[in-house]
């Protein structure tokens, strides 16, 4: 018996007793209850243990399945050439940047129950507890140069609020250039990591993190006006699907990518763009940009008109202006 075995039997969040616990592996009590406990380290893992009826989870879990993955994935999945579930890992993109690249056109996917040192934008750290939200990584070849890659975070954007969208989720926005929001408060976001020939090859590696259920614990230590499908609507699409449905908008998107560009994907984030037509604030480093924000040019750039005119920015963190600001 290992953990995620017992882990497994107890998703149902259902009373299950010690004792047909211990049948079950073929097992002491002892050794289920030194498991329980193990098991209880995991962030956002709480068991309860009450006598004369057993144990069960405080929430219920829905464990990630490659066959029903693969089932959500359809005909994307054929562009896949593996499509791995780990238990715990420090990132999934990390992981994903350390295995071969695919061949050109075809995607490695890893998607994980934890990760214990998840990454952001700006080396923020992505926090989420055991089960309860998805974090995943697709890695892709293209045979593209490195700088025909500069809009895919914009796109890969697009293809995760699409993906949500097709499950049911509504007052979904982007905030340029890789957030995701719900009803303005952040709900997802993505990094994408590229490495190659100047002339391509390329390798990407795009990380996903979407807050299906932010247990207490996680949710103290978030920094930020944050949002979570539970929190939003009670009961939120199965797990499986969601991510199977994300896995295959980004294959989807990664397709017309090598394609067409970024162009085909412009007109779709300026459908879930949060502050277009918005009084911003745009920084860079120590400086502070204020501006009417007024969309995207044709590279994925944001557009700001400011007391100077019209300026492009291609990097920056954008907020809604302060009340008074100049």
């Amino acid at each position: 018996m290992n953990p995620h075995a017992l882990l497994s039997q107890l998703a149902d969040g259902r009373f299950h007793s010690g004792e047909d616990l211990a049948a079950a592996f073929g097992v002491s009590r002892a050794a289920v209850w030194k498991q329980l406990k193990q098991l209880q380290t995991r962030p956002g893992i709480v068991v309860h243990a009450v006598r004369g009826r057993g144990y069960r989870l405080a929430t219920p879990l829905e464990l990630l399945d490659v066959e029903r993955l693969g089932d959500e994935l359809g005909e994307h999945g054929r562009h896949l050439s593996d499509t791995e579930v780990l238990q715990i890992i420090d990132s999934t993109s990390a992981y994903l940047m350390a295995q071969p690249a695919p061949a050109i056109g075809r995607g490695r996917v890893c998607l994980a129950e934890h990760q214990t040192a998840g990454r952001g934008r700006r080396g923020r750290q992505w926090l989420s507890g055991f089960g309860h939200n998805l974090t995943l990584s697709l890695a892709w070849t293209f045979d593209l140069p490195m700088a025909r890659l500069s809009g895919l975070s914009l796109a890969a954007g697009v293809a995760l609020a699409d993906a949500l969208h097709e499950t049911g989720v509504q007052g979904l926005s982007l905030k340029w250039p890789n957030d995701l929001y719900l009803d303005g408060r952040k709900l997802a976001g993505l990094l994408v990591e590229a490495s190659g020939e100047a002339n391509g090859p390329s390798r990407v590696v795009i990380g996903i993190g979407i807050n299906l259920r932010v247990d207490p614990e996680t949710a103290t230590a978030i920094d930020q006006p944050w949002a979570d499908l539970h929190g939003q609507f009670g009961d939120c699409p199965p797990r499986n699907r969601i991510a199977g449905r994300v896995l295959a908008r980004l294959v989807d998107a990664c397709q017309r990518y090598a394609e067409q560009g970024l162009a085909p994907f412009l007109a779709e984030w300026q459908r879930y763009d949060l502050y277009l037509g918005s009084q911003v604030q745009l920084s860079l480093g120590e400086q502070l940009i204020n501006g009417r924000y007024v969309g995207l040019n044709d590279e994925g750039n944001l557009l700001l008109d400011t007391l100077d005119g019209r300026r492009s920015f291609a990097g920056g963190e954008v907020s809604l202006r302060p009340a008074g600001a100049a």
